[in-house]
């Protein structure tokens, strides 16, 4: 099944590169698209648990979904992972 989720702290392409090769390690997730315009992260997954640990990489890695609190530590943590995403 496809779905998408709308993230927060999602700027540049650094940020798309963490999010797609992040999201990659995840079983049971295929062909993900993240449009930095639109905020958008759209992928196919197998199971509803998968889309959830899809939900929860992101907020891990500081881009949590427009539903959760976007703290000072998720607007850091997606600090570093855009940098991150920039020198990869």
């Amino acid at each position: 099944m496809k779905t998408s989720i709308i993230v927060q702290n999602l700027k540049c392409s650094g940020c798309a590169n963490t999010i797609t090769n992040k999201i990659k390690e995840l079983k049971g997730i295929t062909d993900i698209h993240v449009e930095v315009e639109e905020s958008k992260v759209s992928f196919n997954y197998l199971d509803e648990l998968d889309a959830v640990a899809v939900k929860e990489k992101l907020k891990n890695l500081g881009y949590p979904s427009i539903e959760d609190a976007n703290s000072i530590t998720s607007k850091a943590k997606s600090f570093v992972s855009c940098a991150t995403g920039k020198l990869t």
